[in-house]
Protein backbone atom coordinates (compact mmCIF):
# COMPACT_ATOMS: atom_id res chain seq x y z
CA UNK A 1 0.00 0.00 0.00
CA UNK A 2 1.34 3.33 -0.92
CA UNK A 3 0.35 6.86 0.09
CA UNK A 4 2.10 9.99 -0.70
CA UNK A 5 1.37 13.69 0.93
CA UNK A 6 -0.70 15.88 -0.87
CA UNK A 7 1.52 18.80 -0.91
CA UNK A 8 4.37 15.96 -2.23
CA UNK A 9 2.11 15.00 -5.08
CA UNK A 10 0.71 18.68 -6.32
CA UNK A 11 4.69 20.09 -6.23
CA UNK A 12 5.21 16.83 -8.52
CA UNK A 13 2.40 17.83 -11.08
CA UNK A 14 2.99 21.93 -10.93
CA UNK A 15 7.17 21.28 -11.84
CA UNK A 16 5.89 18.77 -14.45
CA UNK A 17 3.60 20.80 -16.51
CA UNK A 18 0.52 20.83 -14.36
CA UNK A 19 -1.73 24.03 -14.16
CA UNK A 20 -3.22 25.18 -11.02
CA UNK A 21 -7.10 26.13 -11.01
CA UNK A 22 -8.95 25.83 -7.61
CA UNK A 23 -12.82 25.62 -7.20
CA UNK A 24 -14.64 25.48 -3.83
CA UNK A 25 -14.14 21.78 -3.05
CA UNK A 26 -11.20 20.62 -5.21
CA UNK A 27 -7.79 21.76 -6.78
CA UNK A 28 -8.17 20.91 -10.30
CA UNK A 29 -4.72 20.70 -12.50
CA UNK A 30 -4.63 20.48 -16.19
CA UNK A 31 -1.99 19.11 -18.22
CA UNK A 32 -1.82 21.33 -21.68
CA UNK A 33 0.19 20.57 -24.49
CA UNK A 34 0.37 23.26 -27.74
CA UNK A 35 -2.63 24.63 -25.57
CA UNK A 36 -4.73 21.03 -25.95
CA UNK A 37 -6.25 19.66 -22.82
CA UNK A 38 -4.31 16.32 -22.38
CA UNK A 39 -5.65 15.50 -18.91
CA UNK A 40 -6.62 16.97 -15.69
CA UNK A 41 -6.84 15.63 -12.27
CA UNK A 42 -7.84 16.59 -9.25
CA UNK A 43 -7.49 16.92 -5.34
CA UNK A 44 -9.98 17.53 -2.53
CA UNK A 45 -9.24 21.08 -0.46
CA UNK A 46 -10.10 18.37 2.66
CA UNK A 47 -6.54 16.49 2.44
CA UNK A 48 -4.67 19.17 2.96
CA UNK A 49 -2.30 17.96 5.77
CA UNK A 50 -2.81 14.11 4.81
CA UNK A 51 -1.55 11.17 3.44
CA UNK A 52 -3.38 10.21 0.15
CA UNK A 53 -4.69 6.53 0.08
CA UNK A 54 -4.16 4.19 -1.99
CA UNK A 55 -7.15 4.66 -3.90
CA UNK A 56 -6.96 7.79 -4.70
CA UNK A 57 -3.57 7.51 -5.59
CA UNK A 58 -4.65 4.74 -8.24
CA UNK A 59 -7.40 7.09 -9.28
CA UNK A 60 -4.94 10.62 -9.86
CA UNK A 61 -2.39 7.99 -11.87
CA UNK A 62 -5.98 6.95 -14.19
CA UNK A 63 -6.58 10.47 -14.51
CA UNK A 64 -3.23 11.18 -15.59
CA UNK A 65 -2.83 8.32 -18.10
CA UNK A 66 -0.19 6.80 -15.91
CA UNK A 67 -0.01 3.09 -14.28
CA UNK A 68 -0.12 3.90 -10.46
CA UNK A 69 3.89 2.51 -10.23
CA UNK A 70 4.99 5.24 -12.98
CA UNK A 71 2.79 7.75 -11.24
CA UNK A 72 4.33 7.72 -7.87
CA UNK A 73 7.74 7.49 -10.03
CA UNK A 74 5.98 10.78 -11.01
CA UNK A 75 5.54 12.22 -7.83
CA UNK A 76 9.04 11.04 -6.62
CA UNK A 77 10.73 12.88 -9.61
CA UNK A 78 12.39 9.55 -10.88
CA UNK A 79 9.98 10.36 -14.62
CA UNK A 80 10.56 13.98 -15.60
CA UNK A 81 8.31 15.86 -17.24
CA UNK A 82 9.95 14.71 -21.16
CA UNK A 83 9.05 11.25 -19.81
CA UNK A 84 5.55 11.96 -19.43
CA UNK A 85 4.99 13.54 -22.44
CA UNK A 86 6.96 10.78 -23.84
CA UNK A 87 4.36 8.42 -22.43
CA UNK A 88 1.71 10.26 -23.69
CA UNK A 89 2.72 10.20 -26.69
CA UNK A 90 2.95 6.71 -26.50
CA UNK A 91 -0.58 6.28 -25.99
CA UNK A 92 -1.56 9.02 -29.16
CA UNK A 93 -2.30 11.16 -26.96
CA UNK A 94 -0.01 14.11 -28.26
CA UNK A 95 2.36 14.92 -30.77
CA UNK A 96 5.47 15.80 -29.40
CA UNK A 97 7.18 18.15 -31.94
Amino acid sequence: MSTRKRTEIETALSQKGFQLQENKDHRYYFFRYNGRLITRTKVSHGTKYKDLSDDLISQMAKQCRLSKNDFLKFVDCSVSQQQYEIKLQQQNLLELE
